[in-house]
């Protein structure tokens, strides 16, 4: 293998380690995501069994007024591109648990691109590995 070669298999790793990277960040970006659309869906859930009741609200700066909710079976939700509608709660649940298929999909494909990545960059180490080797025998000669 030329010095070239090499020059080109090490910048090949870097753009996989890169490229890995990328997919780990996306990976939790979406699990974060996951949890909180499945956290809502819980919400709804239990505000829709107890027409009443009490909770804090954020205001800013981790600071919070307690408030009573009053059910009126009505949802404000983003979504996307700063538009919120009103939904009932049925609706509601089925458009996020819509939402959750769909990052489901999107973590799964996440991970099947990072698996063959990380089998990517782990065939350039043993590359990397055998040339080394290949390089440090001593010529007889």
């Amino acid at each position: 293998m030329s010095e070239d070669q090499a020059e080109q298999l090490m910048q090949q790793m870097q753009m996989l380690e890169t490229y890995f990277s990328d997919l780990s960040q996306r990976e939790a970006t979406f699990l974060s995501i996951f949890r909180e659309t499945v956290a809502a869906i819980e919400s709804i859930k239990a505000l829709s069994q107890k027409p009443e009741s009490e909770t804090l609200v954020p205001i800013g700066m981790g600071t919070f007024i307690p408030t009573k909710i009053s059910s009126s079976n009505k949802i404000v939700m983003n979504i996307g591109a700063g538009v919120a509608v009103e939904k009932d709660i049925p609706s509601a649940i089925n458009y996020l648990e819509a939402r959750v298929k769909e990052i489901e999909v999107a973590l799964q494909d996440t991970a099947a691109k990072k698996q063959e990545a990380a089998a990517r960059l782990e065939q350039g180490k043993a590359q990397i590995n055998q040339l080394i080797q290949t390089t440090s025998k001593p010529n007889p000669g």
